[in-house]
C-alpha cells in the first residue's frame, strides 16, 4: 500500500463509515502520517476483523502526525441528504486536525469543499495508506458510537448489524416502531412510518 508524500509529508487521508445503515451519525476520519512512525498492515477497514481495527486504530491515534474523527447526525442526514452530510462530516474532521495538510486525498468519488487542494480517489482505501488508516478510525470510531446506541435501543440490535439494513432490523422495527435515531429518509423506515 502507498503511502503518497510532498516535499513537506502533508497528504490528509479521508474516509467515512456509515451511509448505508438505517440508524446513526455518519462518520468521517483525516489522517496525517507521520514519515518517521510508519503504522504497519493498513488496509481497507471492511476486508480487517474488528480486532485488528481496534489494534491499528489505537496505533494511528497514537503514531500519526494528525488525526481527526467528526459526524454528522441523523437530523443533517434527513435535512441534507447522505452525500452532501458526509461530506459535511469530512470537512469537519479536516478543518479540526491540528496541522494544516498540504493537499487531502478523500475515498471515493466526491470532495468536501475544502481550504487546500484536494483530489477523489476511487477505492483509495484499498491503494493508499493515509486514507486506509482514516477508514479504520471512521469505521471502529462510528462502531462505538453504535454500541452506545445499543444501551439505550437494546432491541433494534445495533451491538450486530450496526444500524445496517439486514433481515433482524428490519423486523426490530416492525415490531418496534422507528426510534429517534432512525434516518426517516431512508426509504424502508419511510415505508414503516408511512405504514405501506
Amino acid at each position: 500500500m502507498a503511502e503518497l508524500a510532498t516535499a513537506d509529508g502533508l497528504i490528509c487521508g479521508v474516509d467515512e463509515a456509515g451511509r448505508g445503515p438505517l440508524a446513526g451519525p455518519v462518520f468521517a476520519a483525516a489522517v496525517i502520517l507521520d514519515p518517521h512512525r510508519p503504522v504497519t498492515g493498513l488496509a481497507d477497514s471492511k476486508k480487517l476483523t474488528a480486532r485488528r481495527r481496534e489494534e491499528l486504530a489505537a496505533r494511528i491515534r497514537e503514531q500519526a502526525l494528525a488525526w481527526s474523527v467528526a459526524a454528522a447526525s441523523r437530523d443533517e442526514i434527513d435535512t441534507l441528504n447522505i452525500l452532501r452530510a458526509t461530506l459535511l462530516a469530512m470537512q469537519r474532521a479536516v478543518e479540526r486536525l491540528h496541522v494544516k495538510p498540504t493537499a487531502v486525498l478523500v475515498d471515493g468519488l466526491h470532495c468536501p469543499v475544502l481550504a487546500c487542494p484536494v483530489r477523489a480517489v476511487v477505492r483509495g482505501d484499498a491503494s493508499i495508506a493515509q486514507i486506509a488508516a482514516a477508514s479504520i478510525l471512521a469505521k471502529t470510531a462510528r462502531d462505538e458510537e453504535m454500541l452506545r446506541l445499543h444501551s439505550r435501543f437494546p432491541h433494534y440490535g445495533f451491538d450486530r448489524h450496526k444500524g445496517y439494513p439486514t433481515a433482524a432490523h428490519i423486523e426490530a422495527l416492525r415490531i418496534h416502531g422507528v426510534s429517534e435515531v432512525h434516518r426517516l429518509s431512508y426509504a424502508p423506515v419511510r415505508r414503516l412510518l408511512t405504514g405501506r
